[in-house]
This record gives C-alpha cells, structure tokens and sequence, in this order.
C-alpha cells in the first residue's frame, strides 16, 4: 500500500509489517473507516520502528532526563512488543481479516505464512551472526510457524488463549530455566544447526533468547484477535481502548503492590540497553533466561513487570500498551483527516518496516553509528535516522507499491498460488 499517493488512499491497504508486505483482500471501494483502520495500523507499525531505533541507537535510559528518560524507557521492551502484535495482525490480513480463509484459499494462505517464516528465520539467522541476538526477525519466522495452526480461530478464542498464554507460559518458562543447567545446555547447543551459524539457536528461539517464543506467543495470538476485529467500529474502538487501559492500570499496579517501588525498573537503568546492536548477550531481555543463567535467583522476580522481564504482569501490561497504540493509531487516521495527510511520510514507513528495521542496521554497520549504549550520549544519531527512514519510504512509496525488502519477501511466496 502507498499512502502518500491520494489516489491510493481509498484502495485497500497492502499488508506489509516484517514480514508480510501482503495486499489485503479488501475492495478498492472500501470506505473510509476501513481504511483509517489499516493506515493507523501502518502508523503503529512506524511507532514501533522508531521505537526499536530508540532502543538501538538513542542514549541509555541513564543518560537522559525529563521527556527523554520517559521516552527511553516506553520504548524498551515495549516497540518490540507492538512489533510482535502488529505481526499477529498481520497474520491475520493473510488468512483472512474478519472471516478466515479456507479451502483452496486457505491453503494457499497457510502456505504462504509457512515461506514467509521460513524466510524470517534464515534472514534473522543471517543476521545475527553479525549483529547478535537483538535481531528479532528468526523470532518471527518461528511464531509464525507456531501461529499456523491458529489462523482460522475467532477473535474470543484467540484472546482467550493469548490470555492463558499470558497466564501459564512466564511460570513455565521460570521452572524450565531453572531446570535448564549449563551441561544440559551446551548438550543441546552441541546438537544445533542454527547455533553454530550465529548465537540464536533452537533453544533461544523458544525459551532463552532476547524474545523467546514460549512467552512472546501471547503478543503474537493477541495481535492475531486484534486482526478478526473490525477496528473500524466506534464501539469496537471504545472497547478496546477501555480494555487496553485496563490490562496496563491492573498489571503494572499490581506489580507494584506486590513488588514494590523497584517493580517497573527498566535492565537499561542498570546500564545496559535490552536492544542495542549486538551490545548484550543472547538472552539478557528476558527474565527466564536470566533465571536460568542464575538458578538461585528467587521466584520474586515472577511479580515485577519491568520492560523484557517476561513475567505475567510484564506480558499483560505491555499487551495493554499495545492495544491502546493501535486503537489510538486507528482512532487519529479515522477522524484526523488533516492529520492522516500530514503523517503520510510517517506511515509510509509503516508499509515497509521491514526494510526500515534491516536498513537501520546495515546503516549501523556502514556509518559505524554507536550503539544505544553507555558510549552513546547523543539524540542526533537517532534523530538522523528516523528522518532518514521517512525521506527514504516517502520518496521510495511515490514510485512503488512496495518496500524493497516487502517486494521480495512477497515475490518469494507467489509459489504458494500453485498449491491445489
């Protein structure tokens, strides 16, 4: 979808978050509502863009005071968490929005989820074997996979499970580490493909990685909920906002209750950012693995709700961010039409983030930009590449459909139609 070109505000927008740069199924008569929902999703997905640029290459939550401080620490954890959401979401535009797709369609759907994940997890492996655990994308293609037998399930039922995934998985994963003993670990890492090509293996992918699947899978099937919704809905919208706010005002308040005044502290006041380039070690962003790097660290960790500790507070407050981004995202392009034209650059982005997220990167490595470390003090660095990334996706968006990185991933899954 381009949504810098009027005449392409009223076709129905292209699907395309990392990594599903997909045209959604809808009429190019679609009316408004319809597509404000669908461009204040592509807003969501730049804020969770330019969120993770903040974490990789903004300064440390200890080097910045006032709006900036607030700024540094909403976007740790949190813009990888709407990622993971928003990639639900979008899931759900190639499945079939409201109504699932089945028969022949369907297969050919799943089939495509299947490529696409596939893709993920070896451009995400590819990845980290220069820039470490942080890349998200091998994440991606394995929720995918685990997320292919949900695809056709209703909105209830899916939010019924990402709650129940919210509820279990944290402790599961809590015993699981602790169980998980160096020996055990390295045996298994011995035996692993993926872990002698980078240091993002089987086991981080699912248990003890920056975002592993056991408990991110609640983002990713809340997401998928949130994409069987017609957020188009004034009274959908209301729902949601007033469910969002619910989810962050109980799970963060009662972490605090039981946790004390330390229960939201962020791992980057301590230093270290959860997301800078290759900065920390696999596995450092979760509180799981941090259990089973440290087996006699105590249960109570289970109550906080600090941004990447992957506790049950932490999974609904975070969600409950999320919802209210996206409701709030959708609401502004819906009724703001002065505003929705003054953000097209910016959602521009949103149609190609999964080139805006390899791109900064690779600009990384090029331009040698420091890491969102203790070495990097400076806003300028991050501030330049967001007004990159939106010259580039503005300009890029006037002349084709899709984002670079979106065209091929979407090439590489045409095989899929030739399914019967």
């Amino acid at each position: 979808m381009t949504q810098t070109q009027p005449p392409q505000e009223t076709s129905a927008p292209q699907e395309n978050a990392p990594p599903t740069p997909q045209t959604s199924p809808g009429s190019p008569a679609s009316p408004g509502p319809s597509m404000g929902r669908l461009v204040g999703v592509d807003l969501a997905r730049a804020l969770a863009v330019f969120g993770m640029y903040v974490v990789h290459i903004g300064p440390p939550l200890s080097a910045t005071t006032g709006v900036g401080s607030w700024i540094r620490y909403m976007s740790d954890g949190h813009s990888s968490v709407l990622f993971a959401t928003l990639a639900g979401f979008s899931l759900m535009l190639i499945a079939g929005r409201r109504e699932p797709k089945t028969g022949l369609a369907g297969r050919q759907a799943r089939a495509r989820i299947a490529i696409r994940a596939v893709i993920l997890l070896a451009l995400g492996t590819v990845m980290a074997m220069e820039y470490g655990g942080v890349i998200i994308l091998g994440f991606y293609g394995v929720y995918f996979l685990l997320a292919l037998p949900l695809v056709r399930l209703s909105a209830r039922t899916l939010a019924i499970i990402a709650a129940a995934f919210a509820l279990v998985t944290p402790q599961l994963a809590f015993v699981l580490t602790s169980l998980l003993t160096p020996s055990v670990q390295q045996s298994i890492n011995t035996y692993d493909p993926l872990r002698h090509l980078s240091e993002v293996g089987v086991l981080d992918l699912l248990l003890t990685g920056f975002y592993p699947a056991l408990t991110w899978m609640s983002f990713v099937i809340a997401g998928m909920a949130l994409g069987r919704l017609d957020l188009s809905r004034g009274t959908v919208q209301k729902r949601l906002a007033a469910l969002g706010a619910t989810l962050t005002a109980a799970a963060y308040g009662m972490s605090l209750l039981l946790a004390g005044s330390g229960a939201l502290r962020s791992m980057a006041e301590d230093g270290a950012s959860s997301g800078g380039s290759g900065s920390m070690p696999t596995g450092s962003g979760a509180m799981p693995t941090d259990a089973g790097a440290f087996p006699d660290m105590s249960a109570s960790l289970l109550l906080k709700a600090g941004p990447h500790s992957g506790t049950t507070f932490d999974i609904i407050g975070s969600v409950g961010i999320a919802i209210l981004v996206i409701v709030g995202a959708t609401v502004a392009m819906d009724r703001l039409p002065r505003l929705r034209r003054l953000a097209k650059p910016v959602i521009a982005v949103g149609t190609m983030s999964l080139t805006a997220y390899v791109g900064h990167f690779l600009a990384q490595t090029a331009f040698s930009t420091p890491a969102g470390t203790g070495t990097q003090q400076s806003w300028l660095p991050l501030i330049m590449y967001v007004l990159g990334a939106v010259l580039f996706a503005a300009l890029w968006s006037r002349f084709f459909r899709r984002g670079p990185l979106e065209y091929l991933l979407n090439a590489a899954t045409k095989p899929a139609k030739h399914l019967r």
